[in-house]
């Protein structure tokens, strides 16, 4: 008498939907991981002095390239998943050397744009930096509509003449509310003399009004 077979086949059957939830789930898990939360961090560019002329080969004073210096300690370690993937800088000088700090430590070469351009420049960042965490240096106008176009927090506090340490944090999930936080990185000592030599280097030279 040959052996049945028909139970072999009805557990086949009620297998196949469980192990297609799985893949199901799988391929969801893989699909959002893939879209994790891109997060843009603006800053300000560092102090220059108050008699040079504005232009793009204004560079830092002194107390602006102790605040550079002071700014790659604050991110340096940053850690939301990872660290500070790319940066990114104007074509002034100030900007430049503002940033440059941090990318010789992370080894990292600067990115040249225009701030300016808000719209594409999102669109970089969302084509090639998604999922990442990109670091921004431009002057003070440029930073709310660059958050603006993300759909953060709009408008922004004005920046002060002297608030060259405030730094927002720009989260935007893949599904989700984008977020806005602001934070302040520490001060250089007041006794940091305010010259106009610069000693910062820079790769590249965007900029406008600071």
């Amino acid at each position: 008498m040959e052996p049945a077979v028909r139970p072999r086949r009805k557990s086949r059957i009620r297998i196949l939907p469980i192990v297609g939830y799985i893949l199901v789930v799988l391929a969801a898990a893989w699909f959002f991981q893939q879209q994790a939360t891109t997060t843009v961090i603006f800053v300000r560019h560092a102090d220059v002095d108050a008699s040079a002329p504005l232009d793009n080969d204004t560079p830092l004073n002194a107390r602006g390239r102790q605040r550079a210096e002071l700014l790659a300690d604050f991110l340096a370690d940053v850690n939301i998943g990872s660290g500070v993937d790319a940066i990114y800088a104007t074509v002034a000088r100030r900007t430049q050397e503002t940033a440059q700090p941090l990318a010789t430590r992370l080894n990292q070469k600067l990115n040249i744009d225009d701030p300016y351009q808000a719209d594409r420049l999102v669109r970089r960042i969302f084509r090639d930096r998604k999922g990442k965490i990109t670091l921004i240096v431009a002057d003070a106008d440029a930073i709310p509509p660059l958050i603006a176009e993300l759909h953060g927090k709009h408008p922004l506090p004005a920046f002060g003449p002297s608030d060259y340490s405030e730094l927002y944090v720009v989260t935007a999930p893949y599904y989700g509310k984008v977020k806005t936080l602001r934070f302040r990185f520490d001060e250089p000592p007041d006794e940091a003399p305010a010259d106009t030599s610069s000693n910062g280097a820079a790769s590249a030279v965007l900029g406008a009004q600071p």
